[in-house]
């Protein structure tokens, strides 16, 4: 039983690190695109990072806006339920993604810091736009 609860912990803290992932394209993403305006990297510019930049912070303030719980979240929490919550709630590097990415506050504010940046990546969408490059014309 114990090698079991192993396994859901470590599945457990992999969703965690995934989801600290996702926190850091979305984050650093917006500052190197911020950044890369001022410098003029074409790298910033490149659609596919832009369109997927756009698409998640969109679907994490729906999510906000619907009071949807985050599937990231939802998943860890059922493998760490059935770890039976034996032993730590997770590992040392688990606790510690945990300690950065959870923190109490009202609803409302999440909501609102997740509208507030989404009008960000889509005001930088439109003024920056992103760029569909020709492979052919390099």
């Amino acid at each position: 039983m114990q090698t079991e609860a192993h396994f859901y912990l470590w599945w457990a803290d992999a969703v965690l690190v995934l989801h600290a992932l996702v926190v850091l394209f979305v984050v650093g993403g917006q500052i190197f695109i911020l950044a890369g305006w001022v410098r003029h990297w074409a790298w910033t510019r490149h659609f596919l990072f832009r369109a997927f930049h756009l698409a998640i912070i969109g679907l994490i303030t729906l999510e906000s806006w619907l009071h949807v719980a985050c599937p990231l979240t939802t998943l860890e929490n059922i493998l760490r339920l059935r770890a039976q919550g034996q032993g730590y709630a997770n590992s040392f590097i688990g606790y510690w993604l945990q300690q950065l990415l959870f923190y109490s506050a009202p609803v409302w504010l999440f909501s609102l810091i997740y509208t507030v940046f989404a009008a960000l990546v889509v005001i930088c969408f439109v003024a920056y736009p992103p760029r569909r490059y020709n492979s052919r014309a390099r």
